[in-house]
């Protein structure tokens, strides 16, 4: 191929010193790509896993994770953004089993159902921020008190409970 035809890769923006190793999973169009290219922007080393597509039930551990964030999200909110009505409930049922190991890993859970990227990648880089700074059993929760933990570092906050992030909203990619 002719070098002057080659795709110029964007560089990777510089990750934080002894940050955490981030894997994202979660099914299809529960927005992993959205919050990954987030987080290194924001210069978490992050990586989405397409675990949901694999029968290989630790594939989500072969980037070596320091911490795993799930993401939840039901099938309406699904055929929503695929824009795809008949999305089908058996391919959903399969993800979700194929997400199983990973979900009972995860150092976090996030439902993306009600809420648009920003929101999400807010509540996840505060997380990561706390993370960093201190040790993972000291976490208790994002600094907003509305927000719900639950155990196993689980956090899934209500619509209502997560400030709006300019940029956000109904047109924002998920």
């Amino acid at each position: 191929m002719n070098p002057r035809h080659r795709r110029r890769e964007a560089p990777e923006p510089p990750t934080l010193p002894n940050g955490p190793r981030v894997v994202v999973i979660g099914p299809c169009a529960s927005g992993k790509s959205t919050l990954v290219a987030g987080l290194r922007r924001l210069g978490f080393a992050a990586a989405a896993c397409g675990q949901e597509h694999s029968e290989i039930p630790t594939l989500w551990r072969h980037t070596d994770p320091d911490i795993v964030v799930a993401l939840e999200v039901d099938l309406d909110t699904i055929r929503e953004r695929r824009d795809a009505s008949e999305w089908p409930d058996w391919l959903y049922a399969a993800q979700r089993r194929r997400l199983r190991q990973a979900e009972a890993a995860a150092t976090l859970h996030v439902d993306t159902t009600r809420f648009d990227a920003a929101a999400v990648l807010e509540l996840v880089a505060s997380y990561l921020g706390e993370e960093i700074s201190t040790e993972a059993e000291d976490w208790t929760g994002p600094a907003d008190p509305g927000l719900t933990g639950r155990p196993a570092g689980r956090v899934i906050p209500q619509k209502s409970d997560v400030p709006t992030v300019p940029g956000g909203g109904e047109d924002a990619d998920r």
